[in-house]
């Protein structure tokens, strides 16, 4: 078995057992057992009560389990299960989306596209250089004595 599931397996058996326990009981004892059996027997997460379960660090796979053990045992309707599902597939999406636009091969693929595009168009944007003077020493002088004087 792979160290990952074992230790996402402690967590979630870790979560489990702080749980209350109407919310502990609707998970099936089986279910249970399985998580107490396969965990890794030398690995002991420490979870914190009063954080969020985002903020402590925990594998991915212990997330996916926790939203797998929500849709299935803790959901109380069909509508908050259908919620939970939308919710879910709504954050892939942008994961998606964020994952496509800051991959670096596009980034590099679309640069290079947007370079040739501008310079097979009429159309081409013009680039305007912006001068900038730099600053006499006299006039940085007298700048740096007023900041002095504003201060006092």
């Amino acid at each position: 078995m792979l160290k990952d599931n074992m230790l996402a397996y402690a967590e979630v058996d870790e979560i489990l057992n702080l749980l209350e326990k109407e919310y502990r009981e609707r998970v099936p004892e089986k279910i249970r057992s399985f998580f107490k059996e396969e965990k890794m027997p030398d690995y002991n997460p420490k979870i914190e009560i009063g954080k969020l379960l985002t903020e402590q660090n925990l594998k991915r796979e212990t997330m996916v389990l926790l939203a797998i053990l929500n849709i299935n045992y803790w959901c109380d309707s069909e509508e908050e299960k259908q919620m939970f599902i939308d919710e879910m597939a709504k954050n892939e999406e942008e994961k998606r989306e964020l994952e496509e636009k800051y991959n670096p091969d596009n980034l590099f693929k679309n640069r290079k596209n947007n370079e040739l595009s501008s310079d097979n168009t009429d159309e081409a944007q013009s680039i305007s250089l912006v001068e900038y003077k730099k600053q006499g020493i006299f006039k940085r002088i007298l700048e740096k004595i007023t900041k002095f004087f504003k201060k006092n």
